[in-house]
C-alpha cells in the first residue's frame, strides 16, 4: 500500500477524482488558516476486500502532537477511520486501486515559527509524512513620537 499526503486550502472528491484549491503549500499562518488534507491511497490487489485503518496525525519538530481545542479540552490532532477497497468486476488480476481522500478541517491555529509534520499511517505503519511550517509573527511597526 502507498499513501501520498498533500496540504491544501480546500479539497473534494467527485466521481472518484480528487479536486482541490491551493494544493501543495508548505507554509501557513501565522494567523489561524483554512486547512484541508488531500490524500491518494494506492491499494494493491492483495490488500483489497479487507478492512484497514487510516490514521492521520500532526506533530511538531519535537515529535509532540499538535493540540487542538475540543469541547472536552485540548486534544491531540488525530483523524482515524477504517476503510475497505473492493475489486470492481472485470478488474485485471494484480492491478492496484486508487482511493482519493478529501478532508476539509476549517481554520487551525499553529504556533508561529514552528515546524510540523503531517503523518499518515495505515494499519499502524507510517506510509507518508509531509513537512510544513507556521510563519513567524511579523513584528509590529514602532510608532515614532513627534518632537
Amino acid at each position: 500500500m502507498k499513501l501520498r499526503l498533500l496540504l491544501a486550502h480546500a479539497v473534494e472528491v467527485q466521481a472518484g477524482m480528487l479536486f482541490g484549491i491551493g494544493i501543495g503549500w508548505t507554509d501557513i499562518g501565522p494567523e489561524p488558516s483554512q486547512l484541508a488534507i488531500a490524500a491518494l491511497l494506492e491499494v494493491g490487489w492483495d490488500e483489497t476486500n479487507r478492512s484497514h485503518q487510516l490514521r492521520l496525525v500532526i506533530v511538531d519538530a519535537d515529535n509532540q502532537p499538535l493540540l487542538v481545542p475540543t469541547p472536552t479540552g485540548d486534544q491531540a490532532f488525530e483523524i482515524q477511520t477504517n476503510f475497505d477497497v473492493g475489486r470492481p468486476p472485470l478488474a485485471a488480476p494484480g492491478r492496484s486501486f486508487m482511493l482519493p481522500i478529501a478532508l476539509n478541517l476549517g481554520p487551525v491555529a499553529f504556533t508561529p515559527g514552528r515546524h510540523y509534520l503531517l503523518r499518515g499511517f495505515v494499519d499502524g505503519n507510517m506510509l507518508d509524512e509531509t513537512p510544513f511550517m507556521c510563519r513567524p509573527t511579523r513584528p509590529q511597526p514602532q510608532l515614532q513620537q513627534a518632537r
